[in-house]
């Protein structure tokens, strides 16, 4: 990856072969489970050989091996806190691995709700994510679990995981989540929430409240573009020699709203990308923001990017990116998110420092050819550190928590920009992909 020198506020990205990768689909990153716990995983790998095996560590031990390309087992784990990684070994000499926290429940924790998100205390958008599990000494499990709002119940979900979104009203909420096992029993775990009112921002200014603002329609908006090619990942402009990509607004169908954004890519250059990407707020503000004497900014730290995006051929998408930037006080933090669905359908974040994808070993696997909802939220720290909080793919959210230091750039470079950038494959075969209702909560 290379900082373009025209591209003023935005970053481009190039989605980097996967020479291999562990996919984790049980337990979830920051799970609590029951002892024994289970553990599903499978591997990919661009070693011509293959691979030989996979296993599993638990803090840096290594309690099981199998060979081949998926591991199924359940392991007997002492109550508590545990790192565990899951790993491939390839015939070519290469390792890969997937790190996922878990806490184990037992003794007196044996039945329990366990809420990853949102934390008791939390200050939150009105689009709120819940996870948990639970757990049950009751020898015939956990029937259900549910959510209670306001003592309201407003979700309810066969089994021992709950993972949905729930719009909350502004103000101070009072929720629990609950557990039903099959002896007759329940357990519950209550948080209190602080839930910010979301308001629409338009061409005026903002106000000193605490209150969130969203930008709605983002998909309407003029953004501007341009491709980036292998070897050198050379910056592009339109026209381009060996890449051709266009946007086409207000399309009718496929649409969710009637207003949706037509985003279409081909070429002859293999693995080109191309960028579009919308000034939100500081230089070049689509909405009216510059927030020229740098008073806004600042006072920011959570973000939520929202959008439905409808791709019509999996089998030629390389890869779809769906990114914001922060930029300020020659500190930039890049929120990179790729659905890497070429080499694994798994969900990447981006290494501001070392400039470079990071696996998450959450699955990424979009309806082709239907709408697809996504929910990414991000925190910007104190220390200038940047957070990924969740990403929520129709309606499932995987918890990331993944913190990143942030890099340099020059100090005239401000604002806010939300990025959506199309990959093409080593054919750069014609490709198309929507985008609508595309909002972007910050607070």
């Amino acid at each position: 990856m290379r900082v373009s020198s025209h591209a003023l506020l935005a970053l481009v990205f190039i989605a980097a072969p996967a020479f291999a990768n562990v996919i984790v689909t049980s337990p979830e990153n920051g799970e609590t489970v029951s002892s024994p716990a289970k553990f599903e995983a499978t591997a990919t790998t661009t070693c011509k050989s293959g691979i030989g095996s996979m296993g599993v560590y638990i803090d840096n031990k290594l309690e099981y091996v199998v060979n081949g390309t998926t591991l199924n087992t359940t392991l007997a784990l002492t109550p508590g806190k545990h790192n565990a990684v899951l790993q491939e070994w390839d015939h070519c000499g290469g390792a890969t691995k997937t790190a996922v926290p878990i806490t184990v429940a037992g003794g007196a924790d044996a039945t329990g709700v366990w809420v990853t998100t949102p934390a008791n205390n939390a200050s939150t958008a009105p689009l709120v994510a819940f996870v948990a599990t639970a757990t049950t000494s009751c020898a015939n499990g956990v029937s259900a679990m549910g959510v209670y709002v306001n003592n309201q119940r407003l979700y309810v979900v066969n089994g021992a995981k709950l993972n949905t979104q729930l719009t909350l009203p502004a103000g101070a909420d009072y929720a629990v989540v609950e557990e039903w096992d099959g002896c007759g029993g329940a357990a519950t775990t209550p948080l209190n929430l602080t839930v910010t009112a979301a308001t629409t921002t338009g061409g005026g200014g903002t106000t000193a409240s605490p209150t969130a603002k969203v930008f709605t329609d983002l998909q309407s908006d003029p953004w501007r573009s341009w491709a980036q090619q292998p070897p050198l990942d050379n910056d592009c402009g339109y026209p381009c020699a060996g890449v051709d990509w266009n946007m086409v607004t207000g399309v009718k169908s496929p649409s969710m709203s009637g207003n949706a954004t037509q985003y279409n890519i081909s070429g002859t250059t293999p693995y080109s990308d191309v960028l579009w990407y919308d000034q939100l707020i500081g230089t070049a503000s689509t909405h009216g923001l510059p927030d020229t004497n740098h008073t806004l900014l600042p006072t920011l730290t959570n973000f939520t990017y929202d959008t439905y995006f409808y791709v019509t051929n999996a089998g030629v998408t390389q890869a779809l990116e769906f990114d914001m930037n922060i930029f300020a006080n020659t500190v930039g933090m890049t929120f990179g998110t790729e659905c890497r669905i070429a080499g694994g359908n798994e969900w990447d974040v981006w290494n501001n420092v070392e400039a470079h994808w990071v696996p998450t070993g959450v699955a990424c696997n979009p309806i082709n050819g239907g709408w697809n909802h996504l929910t990414t939220q991000f925190q910007k720290n104190a220390n200038n550190t940047l957070t990924f909080v969740s990403i929520t793919l129709n309606g499932k959210t995987a918890v990331l928590n993944q913190t990143y230091a942030p890099f340099v750039v020059p100090a005239d470079w401000y604002g806010i920009v939300a990025d959506f950038q199309l990959d093409g494959n080593q054919a750069m075969s014609s490709n198309t992909v929507y985008l609508d209702n595309f909002t972007f909560t910050y607070w």
